[in-house]
């Protein structure tokens, strides 16, 4: 469905009965990311909450209408909790969409019963590992000199956008099988490069919540794949490090999705915290 949030036009999934408790999912990848597969993916949890998925701005089918400042996506998540008429939310964030829960977070902490955190960073300080990473790997040969562009958000089309995405692709799961890798390089469902410019060329390098890190006080499940190569282990454990009571699980078997990589555990996974620390009522 069409909402209007914050003067901007935002394409929006909801799932579950109407009353239940909220969960926001916040999809990665700002400007070719979107809602579908996290619609998905967090279908499950719709038995016991109202699953909202949705594409942000200058992402996906949702309107370009700057700007796409990380306040500002914030903002828009608290205004699509009010949509919902939820006081409390459970938020959830993958890759990028876990830098923007920590934001929302520390942003909005009267807001946020619990949080749940997958394959991110709490800084920016990922992108020279991730550089070493895909230099190093025998899975890709990447034109570096596009990868620089991409990574410091000086991508100059939806062209470029869509080589450089598809040269990096094979790096994100910890399979090497084509079958699987092909399904992950055709996921983008619309390439938006002025917002990914923004997100990596604006956002990233002033992004660092560490310092506010220590006063979460709600519960939060950080997951992370064993061979994430762009947000590795190192940077959740991190998080789990600042968070007070924070629970990390790796995923021995995933790269940087084990949402999909290891369905079945992650699913399990999650639905054993929310059960505890979001328990049924009556």
């Amino acid at each position: 469905m069409r909402v209007t949030i914050n003067d901007a036009e935002l394409e929006v999934d909801v799932q579950g009965e109407p009353g239940a408790p909220v969960l926001i999912v916040h999809h990665g990848g700002p400007g070719m990311g979107d809602r579908s597969d996290y619609t998905t993916a967090f279908a499950p949890f719709a038995d016991r909450f109202r699953v909202i998925t949705f594409d942000a701005r200058g992402s996906g089918a949702s309107s370009e209408v700057e700007p796409y400042s990380h306040e500002q996506w914030a903002a828009d998540v608290d205004a699509l909790r009010e949509w919902a008429g939820a006081e409390k939310i459970v938020m959830a964030g993958h890759s990028y969409g876990g830098f923007m829960a920590q934001e929302y977070v520390t942003r909005y902490p009267d807001r946020v019963s619990a949080v749940i955190l997958i394959d991110t960073a709490a800084a920016d300080t990922f992108r020279a590992t991730a550089r070493k990473r895909a230099v190093e790997s025998d899975r890709v040969n990447i034109d570096m000199e596009m990868f620089d562009r991409m990574f410091a958000g000086q991508i100059k089309d939806n062209e470029e956008f869509d080589r450089g995405w598809r040269a990096i692709a094979p790096l994100y799961t910890a399979t090497d099988d084509p079958e699987v890798i092909d399904q992950i390089a055709n996921l983008v469902s619309a390439y938006h490069y002025k917002t990914h410019n923004y997100a990596f060329g604006v956002n990233l390098p002033a992004y660092d919540v560490r310092p506010l890190l220590g006063s979460v006080s709600c519960p939060v499940l950080i997951n992370v794949g064993r061979h994430d190569w762009i947000t590795p282990v190192e940077a959740s454990e991190e998080m789990a490090a600042l968070i007070p009571g924070a629970e990390l699980v790796i995923f021995e078997n995933s790269g940087h999705s084990p949402l999909h990589e290891e369905k079945e555990l992650w699913e399990s996974t999650v639905r054993t915290f929310l059960d505890r620390v979001v328990p049924v009522e009556g």
